[in-house]
């Protein structure tokens, strides 16, 4: 087993993954869709219980948005968490492992999107009820519909929500693309140790340098 430290940046212990047949380029494909992960109050605001200082990410969002919105090709997709107000459509289980869902009642502050994020009448905002915004909802219809093969995911939390919809990603085939600066978590070396695993596993985890340079490239006639 190693001891070496679980950061992307981590060379040689990305290169013993390497070695073992891990964290192959999945590259990118034709169709490109933005999925920017529950950037809403409850998350984005320090004095939140599961809040924190998002500032650096959510500029970093800005300019992958702006890249995608340059093009009329590739949609931008929200996502939140939200509840009823009683908690009667959580399970037990969650209620246990994670009270503050209780907190996460639909249309609160809680759950609505930043006003950085500047989301259009066009742009799709799906309801998710877990970590993964596949998970039922129809987020996978959206992107078949519009033939997307490719999702760059930004957001929070890079723990959570994000590594859990990277997952449903490659297990539906998608390429995914994860820009290490437009993505965020409450922890630093949860942040740290997950990046190293989602570029291992899951996704492609790019520089946000990169994956903006690519958004903006014109499209192939």
């Amino acid at each position: 087993m190693s001891t070496e430290s679980h950061t992307l940046n981590n060379e040689r212990l990305l290169s013993q993954y390497r070695d073992a047949g891990f964290a192959s380029p999945v590259g990118w494909g034709e169709r490109v869709a933005v999925l920017v992960i529950d950037m809403a109050g409850a998350w984005t605001r320090p004095e939140e219980q599961i809040g924190s200082d998002l500032a650096e990410v959510t500029a970093a969002i800005q300019e992958v948005l702006a890249a995608a919105r340059a093009r009329a090709d590739v949609p931008v997709i929200f996502t939140t968490m939200a509840y009823d107000a009683s908690g009667s459509d959580l399970p037990e289980v969650t209620k246990l492992k994670t009270p503050h869902s209780l907190e996460m009642v639909r249309g609160s502050e809680r759950v609505r999107l930043i006003p950085e994020m500047e989301r259009r009448e066009d742009e799709a905002l799906v309801e998710k009820p877990r970590a993964s915004a596949f998970f039922n909802t129809n987020l996978l219809s959206i992107l078949v519909a519009q033939k997307i093969d490719t999702v760059v995911v930004v957001g929070c939390s890079t723990s959570g929500c994000i590594r859990s919809t990277c997952e449903s990603a490659l297990d539906y085939g998608f390429h995914a693309i994860v820009p290490a600066e437009a993505v965020g978590d409450r922890s630093q070396s949860a942040h740290d140790a997950n990046l190293f695993d989602i570029n291992a596993r899951y996704a492609d985890v790019l520089s946000l340098s990169d994956v903006v340079e690519h958004l903006r490239r014109p499209v192939a006639v």
